[in-house]
């Protein structure tokens, strides 16, 4: 009769500290930077230095617009959680061929950056990106497009620093919700550091927004994407692409997601 408490006193352990490792180790659950130093760009790249308010020194890519056509509007781009700034090279010269400067950016520890990635972190990143650009064109020429978890940082900074128009691709409501959805037998809103807020943030921007999604997205559940959609406090619109997975080229540098591009962008 003795055993059976032992046991389930046992089992009580066991569970306390595998929650124990999580929450100590949930961040290496979430980012996964690409740490190595990235070399260069091409001809007539510019290599930026950002500085972020807690001192950290980011690397940058400007990459100028096409010579045929130039639409005086800049792309601020900001990355999935993996990775580093020349995986999104492809996008970045889709975007200049149609007349776009594009800001490429590395987060904190990602491309031989230092530092650690979190919400506030990621969140003063995005900002120094901003600033590298604030000498260069207006406000009503700057447009932010965000790749999954780029998404949730691009719409937070879009809460205090409106664009011109505002891309996401692949977005999730909040990192709980996609956390949980994968992981359903863990209490993921009750863990997590990290919130990303995104449907609630969305609400308060009112800027036109395009969300595009796969409709096979394996990581962020279609569903999701769509609600932040529906959120959005200005004029929205979401574009699915037919069986695309989260990481389908269509997705990370196709035609959906330049055409959205486009379509934000001021006259």
């Amino acid at each position: 009769m003795r055993t059976a408490p032992r046991v389930a006193l046992v089992l009580v352990v066991v569970i306390a500290l595998l929650l124990a490792v999580v929450w100590l180790l949930q961040r290496r659950l979430i980012y996964f930077p690409d740490s190595a130093a990235v070399g260069d760009a091409g001809p007539g790249t510019e290599a930026l230095v950002l500085r972020t308010s807690d001192g950290l020194a980011l690397g940058a890519w400007l990459v100028p617009p096409s010579r045929v056509r130039d639409r005086r509007a800049a792309v601020l781009v900001a990355n999935g959680n993996a990775g580093n700034r020349a995986d999104r090279l492809p996008l970045a010269k889709a975007l200049a061929a149609e007349g776009f400067t594009v800001l490429l950016f590395d987060y904190r520890a990602y491309g031989g950056n230092s530092g650690s990635p979190s919400e506030r972190g990621l969140a003063r990143d995005a900002r120094a990106a901003r600033a590298a650009l604030r000498d260069r064109f207006t406000d009503d020429r700057v447009l932010y497009l965000g790749e999954s978890l780029g998404a949730a940082v691009v719409t937070e900074l879009a809460t205090e620093h409106p664009p011109a128009g505002l891309v996401l691709r692949s977005p999730f409501t909040d990192l709980a919700a996609v956390g949980s959805a994968h992981y359903p037998w863990l209490p993921v809103r009750t863990m997590l550091r990290d919130r990303y807020p995104v449907a609630d943030r969305i609400a308060r921007i009112e800027v036109p927004t395009v969300v595009v999604y796969g409709t096979a997205d394996t990581i962020v559940p279609p569903e999701q994407s769509r609600t932040v959609a529906d959120r959005a406090g200005g004029t929205s619109r979401a574009v699915a692409v037919e069986g695309a997975d989260h990481n389908d080229p269509a997705l990370a540098a196709g035609a959906p997601l330049i055409d959205a591009v486009v379509s934000v962008t001021p006259a």
